[in-house]
């Protein structure tokens, strides 16, 4: 999936480490920040927008549909991207905890009385 992104646009996978762009605009004395309307984007803003939704296209035209009404709650392409990499990879004290019992498997690995090598 990641080689398909970057084939697609490299800056794509930005918006799936970044999370999404708010798109905001400084305004009044002193100067405060605010979320920009919807009606005051500009061509960049625009852009930055089609960018998430092509990511999040890309990603839910990958899974399954078993697996599309988890994601389909995601406002972000991060947001799939994060809960993808839990559905699939786990947690991180799931994935020590696989590897915890595949080590301890490999030691306990011996030849039976009955096998040959």
């Amino acid at each position: 999936m990641h080689d398909f992104i970057i084939d697609e646009d490299s800056e794509l996978w930005d918006v799936i480490y970044d999370g999404p762009f708010f798109h905001t605009e400084i305004l009044g004395e002193p100067a405060v920040k605010v979320l920009k309307t919807r009606k005051d984007y500009n061509d960049a803003d625009r852009k930055a927008i089609e960018k998430n939704f092509r990511v999040k296209k890309i990603l839910v035209c990958g899974i399954g549909p078993d697996e599309y009404n988890s994601f389909s709650a995601c406002q972000s392409a991060k947001e799939i991207w994060e809960d993808l990499k839990i559905a699939h990879e786990g947690t991180t004290q799931v994935k020590q905890s696989k590897i915890d019992m595949q080590t301890t498997e490999y030691e306990l690995f011996r030849i039976k009385d009955d096998e040959s090598i």
